[in-house]
């Protein structure tokens, strides 16, 4: 049996439910009576590079934008459902929409120890 780890990303392949694991623990994730299996996170896209999550420092903290050379496209059909940063241990998550671009701003104390993560509805999970 795989501990659930914190903070790992989970999506049932019945009714795509999406669980953020907040406490790690030792028993297996069910949804619509299966277990659920977790998100591996990419970090790595020769598309261009439209997924990989970048991050750049502003004034006040920073914006991460999806797509480096190209931006991630912004359809009904294939769109960044969320992006998701990490701050020593603190996380915020900013939800999209089809249309708006594919970028959030966070706050960050200058020095603080991120990641940051999104979420394509189409290809799944990215890391920087």
């Amino acid at each position: 049996m795989k501990m659930a780890k914190k903070l790992g990303i989970y999506k049932c392949e019945i009714c795509g439910n999406i669980v953020e694991v907040l406490h790690s623990g030792s028993g297996t994730l069910y949804c619509c009576g299966m277990a659920i299996k977790a998100f591996e996170e990419k970090t790595e896209d020769p598309a261009v590079q439209k997924h990989v999550p970048f991050i750049e420092k502003v004034e006040g903290g920073i914006k991460v934008r999806v797509g480096q050379n190209a931006a991630h496209p912004m359809t009904d059909e294939h769109y960044i459902e969320w992006i998701e940063f990490v701050a020593d241990g603190k996380a915020f998550r900013q939800f999209l929409k089809p249309g708006a671009p594919a970028e959030a701003s966070f706050c960050c104390v200058e020095g603080a120890e991120i990641s940051v993560r999104e979420y394509c509805n189409l290809h799944g999970l990215w890391e920087n």
